[in-house]
């Protein structure tokens, strides 16, 4: 059959009413009258040549061919609404829009966005920091950087940054010690926590640090606990005590003198940063670029994508 002669509206009608079994509520999802539905049904019917619904004591029950149909309908309105989705989108094609984590994004991403800017100085970024997995589905987003194992299935992943951890603290708080630099110079200090990847034994903890290091801990030792990583640098910039670090969120303050790392050395874990999105969002041209952008700042040396 031309597509020029499929009745659009009456199978828009058909599949509402399959939906709801309900001409009323197909009527009213559909923003038309419960008569308009019987009429297009009746219509479809009649184009057809078969029968879609038997009507018995006021319910619907629909026939054998009816509902082989539904499935094969439902995809195709959902691709038509895929392409009106492209199509929209191209209006607006300079709009990037990124989830990622509080912490990555206000010390790694946003601080280095200028250079991204230089790179495309038309571009529109929405940035959305949240630690809640983003359900492409569901939301309005382009691509996310997510902090974990890497297990996101049914998505294209790509690991861009490995981190290890490292007590860090401001350097004022080793004025004046002589042996600063000895882990057991961190038991004279409050004990910094990030509890935001708490529930992951792969991620060292102070006791797992501590250990390593051959340094029995005292019980009672004062402690400071926060449940996001950006919060806890912070700390430990203000001089309230000493962090085991992210490599990826520190690397900033470390940069620019605010903390220093004289502790000891850096361990690795598991966690990394992941690209993560839907496979069909690789043909779209300003995610492909921003995840060349980066590539070109974590130093990844993947292979370009291709379409």
């Amino acid at each position: 059959m031309k597509r020029s002669l499929l009745p659009l509206n009456a199978l828009r009608a058909f599949d509402a009413a399959a939906r709801h079994m309900s001409f009323k509520l197909a009527a009213d999802d559909l923003s038309v009258t419960p008569a308009a539905i019987s009429q297009q049904i009746r219509s479809l019917e009649d184009f057809l040549g078969v029968e879609l619904f038997r009507r018995t004591n006021r319910s619907l029950v629909l026939t054998e061919a009816a509902q082989l149909s539904l499935a094969p309908l439902k995809e195709g309105f959902e691709r038509m609404e895929e392409a009106v989705d492209i199509l929209t989108e191209s209006k607006t094609s300079n709009v990037l829009k990124v989830s990622v984590s509080p912490s990555f994004a206000s010390k790694w991403l946003v601080p280095r966005l200028a250079s991204y800017y230089e790179r495309r100085p038309d571009a529109i970024v929405k940035i959305s920091a949240t630690m809640q997995i983003t359900d492409f589905k569901a939301e309005d987003v382009d691509i996310a950087i997510r902090y974990g194992l890497g297990n996101y299935t049914g998505l294209y992943q790509e690991e861009i940054l490995r981190e290890t951890v490292f007590p860090v603290c401001a350097p004022e708080l080793l004025e004046g010690q002589p042996d600063a630099s000895s882990p057991c110079a961190i038991l004279k200090h409050t004990l910094i926590h990030d509890d935001s990847t708490a529930e992951d034994d792969s991620v060292p903890t102070w006791a797992m640090w501590m250990k390593a290091a051959g340094v029995e801990v005292p019980e009672g030792m004062p402690a400071l606990h926060f449940n996001n990583h950006a919060l806890a640098i912070e700390a430990a910039v203000a001089g309230r005590g000493v962090l085991l670090a992210r490599s990826a969120i520190a690397e900033e303050d470390l940069k620019a003198g605010r903390l220093v790392k004289p502790f000891g050395e850096a361990v690795p874990i598991n966690f990394a940063h992941y690209i993560v999105c839907p496979e069909d969002k690789l043909k779209n041209e300003r995610v492909q670029d921003f995840i060349d952008w980066i590539r070109s700042e974590t130093g990844n040396q993947a292979a370009p994508i291709e379409e």
